[in-house]
C-alpha cells in the first residue's frame, strides 16, 4: 500500500486513528458490517436484483459502491438497514445477525441519508434533527443539546438555524441538516444513497468535504452509494465496483483500482485521465499551506496602507468581519480606489477547505490568475494559502511515485511469469500461487 493509502486508511480507522483528530466525547464510532450471500429477488423477474452479494466492511472506513445504473448498489445498501427486506442471506453489524431484528427497531440505530434530503417540510430544522432521539425517549434536554451540537457539527449556526424550515434552506444547507438528522442518534452506521446528487457541482464539492471532515472527527462506519467515479475516488477508503445483479468486480483502494483495474468493466469505470483521478487521493492538509499577510474590514486604512508597503508580497489579503477571506488587495488598489476598501482590490473567488483534493485545489487555482488560492476552515474563517508552485511539485511527486510503482508491478509480473516457466520446465505441473515465488504442486 502507497503512504497516501496508508495515511487515508488510518484517518479513518475507529480508534486506531492517527490523523490527530479524535471522536466527540461520548460519541460511538463505527461498526463492522458483514454481508453474507445477500441476494433479493422480486417476483415475476426471473434473475435476482441482487445475487449473493457477499463482504466485510471494517469499522470506521467509509465504503462506496458505485456501478452502472440498475446493478443494485442502492438495493443491495437498503438491505443493510432492511428498508428492503433481503430474499436470502445474513446480515451483522459489530457481529450481531441483524436478518431477524424488528427493522423498526433496526433502523434507529442506523442513519440513512438520501438525495435531497428528505426533509419533512412541515417540521422545523431542529425538529427534523430530533425526530429519532425523540421516538427512542431521549429527555427534552439532551435532545436540545444534541439538536445544537449536530447543527454546529455540520456547520451551520444553531442560533441561526434552529427554527427555519427546510423551504427556507439551500439545497446544500438542507444536505447538511439531512447529515445531522441522520448522525443525531449517535449511530455506529451510516448509508448515504447519492446525497449529493441533487447539488450544484460547487455545492457538491463542499458537502464531500465537509463529510470528509466529519468522518475525521467522528469515524463512522459510513456506505455511500453514487454513480460518479470521482466522488467515489474522493471519498472512498475503499471501492465497490459493481457489476448486475451488485456481483463485485473489484473492491479495493482508489489507489489500487486506479492504477491496477481488475478488468475492462472497471477501466471503464476509470476512464480516461487517472493521472487526473490520482490527484483526488491527496488533500489539501497534505501539502504545504503558508501563510499570507492579512488586513481585515475594521483596521484603519493607514495600518493597511502600512501592510502593503511593507510586505514581502505584492498583494494582501483583506478578511471581513468573521475572519473569512474577502478580497486580494494589491498596491495601488487603495490609491486608485481613492482610499475607499468598498472600491478597492478583486473579491476573492474561490477558495478551499483542508479537506478539498489537490484536484479541486489545482482548479482554483487555474481559474485564478494570480497561482493561488485561500484555505479556508469549518466555518470559512482563513487558515493560509495554497499556491500554484506547491501543487505543481506534489503533481509531479505523486506522478513519479505512480511511475515507480507500476515498474515494480511489472518487475512482479516477471518473476512470476519466470517462476511459472521454471516449474513447467522442471515439470512441476504447478501454479503459482498467492504472489511471486509460492510453486504449489498440482
Amino acid at each position: 500500500m502507497s503512504e497516501t493509502s496508508t495515511s487515508r486508511t488510518a484517518s479513518t480507522s475507529g480508534a486506531t486513528a492517527t490523523s490527530g483528530a479524535t471522536p466527540t466525547s461520548g460519541t460511538t464510532t463505527g461498526a463492522t458490517i458483514e454481508l453474507e450471500n445477500l441476494t433479493k429477488r422480486y417476483p415475476g423477474h426471473p434473475s435476482p436484483a441482487v445475487d449473493n452479494v457477499s463482504m466485510e466492511i471494517k469499522a470506521g472506513e467509509i465504503v462506496i459502491f458505485v456501478g452502472p445504473s440498475g446493478c443494485g448498489k442502492s438495493t443491495t445498501l437498503k438491505m443493510i438497514n432492511r428498508l428492503i427486506e433481503p430474499t436470502g442471506g445474513r446480515i451483522r453489524i459489530n457481529g450481531e445477525d441483524v436478518t431477524d431484528m424488528d427493522p423498526v427497531k433496526l433502523r434507529r440505530k442506523v442513519g440513512y441519508a438520501i438525495q435531497a434530503s428528505g426533509l419533512f417540510p412541515h417540521m422545523t430544522v431542529a425538529q427534523n434533527i430530533a425526530l429519532v432521539p425523540r421516538m427512542i425517549g431521549w429527555p427534552k434536554a439532551r435532545i436540545r443539546n444534541r439538536v445544537e451540537e449536530m447543527l454546529d457539527l455540520v456547520g451551520l449556526d444553531p442560533g441561526e438555524f434552529h427554527g427555519r424550515y427546510p423551504r427556507q434552506l439551500s439545497g446544500g444547507q438542507q444536505q447538511r441538516v439531512g447529515v445531522a438528522r441522520a448522525l443525531a442518534a449517535d449511530p455506529p452506521v451510516l448509508l448515504m444513497d447519492e446525497p449529493f446528487g441533487a447539488v450544484d457541482p460547487i455545492t457538491r464539492d463542499h458537502l464531500q468535504d465537509e463529510l470528509i471532515r466529519l468522518q475525521h472527527e467522528l469515524h463512522k462506519t459510513i456506505v455511500f452509494v453514487t454513480h460518479d467515479f470521482d466522488e467515489a475516488i474522493k471519498l472512498g477508503d475503499r471501492i465497490a465496483v459493481l457489476r448486475e445483479h451488485s456481483h463485485i468486480a473489484q473492491f479495493d483502494t482508489p489507489e489500487a483500482i486506479l492504477t491496477n483495474p481488475a478488468d475492462d468493466f472497471v477501466s471503464g469505470f476509470v476512464g480516461a485521465g487517472a493521472a487526473l483521478k490520482r490527484l483526488n487521493l491527496t488533500r489539501v492538509r497534505d501539502v504545504e499551506i503558508t501563510d499570507y499577510p492579512t488586513v481585515t474590514v475594521d483596521d484603519p486604512l493607514q495600518e493597511i496602507f502600512n501592510k502593503l508597503r511593507s510586505s514581502n508580497t505584492n498583494e494582501i489579503l483583506l478578511l471581513d468581519k468573521r475572519g473569512r477571506p474577502y478580497k486580494w488587495l494589491r498596491r495601488g488598489d487603495l490609491m486608485r480606489a481613492k482610499g475607499s476598501l468598498a472600491r478597492a482590490g478583486t473579491l476573492v473567488s474561490d477558495t478551499v477547505t483542508r479537506d478539498a483534493t489537490l484536484r479541486d485545489a489545482l482548479e482554483a487555482v487555474l481559474m485564478d490568475s494570480s497561482g493561488r488560492v485561500a484555505v479556508t476552515g469549518r466555518r470559512g474563517e482563513y487558515t493560509g494559502v495554497v499556491d500554484v508552485e506547491t501543487l505543481m511539485n506534489s503533481v509531479h511527486e505523486l506522478l513519479e511515485a505512480d511511475r515507480l510503482e507500476a515498474m515494480a508491478h511489472r518487475h512482479d509480473l516477471e518473476e512470476l511469469r519466470a517462476a511459472q516457466t521454471h516449474a513447467e520446465q522442471e515439470g512441476v505441473g504447478g501454479i503459482v500461487e498467492g504472489g511471486v515465488g509460492g510453486v504449489k504442486k498440482a
